[in-house]
């Protein structure tokens, strides 16, 4: 088997060989015609008297009889492949190795320099991405209302404005309760702190391992290391400064949103306009179907996500779970992410119901435990096949591929790239086999 593969090898490179001196030879035959080309236009030129308007003392070019050898001698300099430096050597052969690895070199460094390029526009084409999203998921709104009559600018303002709206009660909503209860939470710390030393289990702990003095020993160290006190000083900076980046990419994202709104329609035609008119509609139809899709996909995840947060407040509320409103509005923002975000809120809701009654956290624990299965299986497969007509399988595999692959980003836009997936392999490859 080696000395099949090595004799294959032999034979092939000496093709390649035979392939390569059988080019530059053509090459070398065109320029030695070329140049015998040029030799007899210039014999042509000075055994004639080049006049071409009559006049016997110009030639072509309107040169005087006394230019047109100096003319005649650059030509023949110039055909013979010297210059005023010395005589020129061969073009370099495109078939040569050196040639094909240096141009495939070149193009390697080129491809690489993109990529480091589209790594350091992550965050905009983020932004960007997040801003076309929310914009497919708010034009239905928006030309529902149109088909009532309304302009589309109009259309445009009352959406973004109750967009405005919700998000502003949402922080009336969230943020008095966060302030007030995180107050008391400062000033109810130490008696915390008591209640967990003064529990059985810490007293055992301490007094066969000597935790509490370890932990104190441990604290004070801390407390007095510069390098210590430096990382957390530059940990809360750290994260004062990605508070500030969040909050100036929200604005961005809901400038460009309206942007894109108010121009939607322009934005496809153009896009449309690119496309061979042959094929102009049938695009046209896909994308329309596409941009539906992902619509109905944003809408229906509001849908499951908005459930969870108000059921999961009447659960807060009956098993009086403290903070039950601040907890159902980050449930249902946790929600929109798709399979794993129903359980980092059960999570949440755990750790804070645990340090109030842990009887009541097993009790939610269960709860969620239950209401995930019957979400992810039940209620969420069946809206997103009603919304995208995305198969229930088909929904779990690209939710957790797409959150893989693209982390939260990605488990968001996994079931519409889904739908638009699907809709291209019914409409395009399997008509396509058919007629094959």
């Amino acid at each position: 088997m080696n000395l099949s593969w090595g004799k294959n090898s032999v034979r092939s490179w000496r093709e390649y060989r035979t392939r390569q001196r059988a080019a530059l030879r053509e090459s070398n035959r065109i320029r030695h015609e070329d140049e015998h080309l040029e030799r007899s236009l210039l014999a042509d030129l000075l055994d004639g008297d080049g006049d071409t308007d009559g006049r016997p003392g110009e030639t072509a070019e309107g040169q005087p009889g006394e230019g047109r050898a100096t003319a005649a001698a650059g030509a023949a300099s110039g055909s013979e492949g010297t210059t005023q430096f010395g005589e020129m050597g061969r073009p370099i052969n495109r078939h040569s190795p050196f040639y094909l690895g240096f141009v495939g070199a070149l193009g390697a460094l080129i491809a690489i320099g993109l990529w480091h390029s589209l790594g350091r526009l992550a965050t905009t084409l983020t932004i960007l991405v997040v801003a076309l999203f929310l914009t497919l998921a708010l034009n239905p709104i928006v030309e529902w209302l149109g088909r009532r009559g309304l302009k589309r600018s109009l259309s445009v303002g009352i959406v973004f404005f109750g967009v405005i709206v919700v998000f502003t009660l949402l922080g009336l909503l969230v943020f008095p309760p966060v302030i007030t209860q995180g107050t008391d939470l400062v000033q109810e710390a130490p008696s915390y702190v008591d209640r967990i030393l003064n529990a059985s289990w810490v007293q055992e702990l301490d007094k066969n391992y000597d935790v509490v003095d370890k932990i104190s020993e441990e604290f004070n160290k801390r407390l007095t290391d510069e390098t210590f006190i430096s990382s957390v000083l530059g940990g809360v900076l750290g994260a004062g400064r990605a508070v500030a980046n969040g909050v100036f990419q929200t604005f961005t994202i809901l400038i460009l949103t309206l942007y894109f709104l108010a121009s939607l329609p322009k934005m496809k035609r153009v896009a449309y306009s690119m496309v061979p008119a042959s094929r102009r509609n049938r695009v046209a139809q896909l994308s329309e179907e596409i941009m539906r899709r992902t619509g109905s996909y944003a809408i229906g995840q509001v849908a499951i996500a908005t459930v969870n947060a108000i059921l999961s407040y009447v659960m807060m509320s009956v098993l009086g779970i403290p903070y039950a409103a601040v907890l159902a509005v980050l449930v249902g923002f946790l929600g929109l992410i798709p399979m794993v975000g129903a359980t980092l809120g059960a999570v949440l809701v755990c750790m804070v119901a645990f340090f109030d009654d842990p009887r009541s956290a097993l009790i939610a624990g269960i709860y969620y435990l239950i209401y995930q299965q019957i979400e992810n299986y039940v209620i969420a497969p069946r809206i997103m096949q009603r919304t995208v007509s995305v198969p229930g399988a088909v929904t779990v595999v690209a939710a957790l591929a797409g959150g893989t692959l693209l982390g939260v980003l990605g488990a968001l836009l996994a079931i519409p790239v889904a739908a638009a997936a699907l809709l291209l392999v019914d409409e395009v490859l399997v008509p396509r086999q058919r007629h094959q």
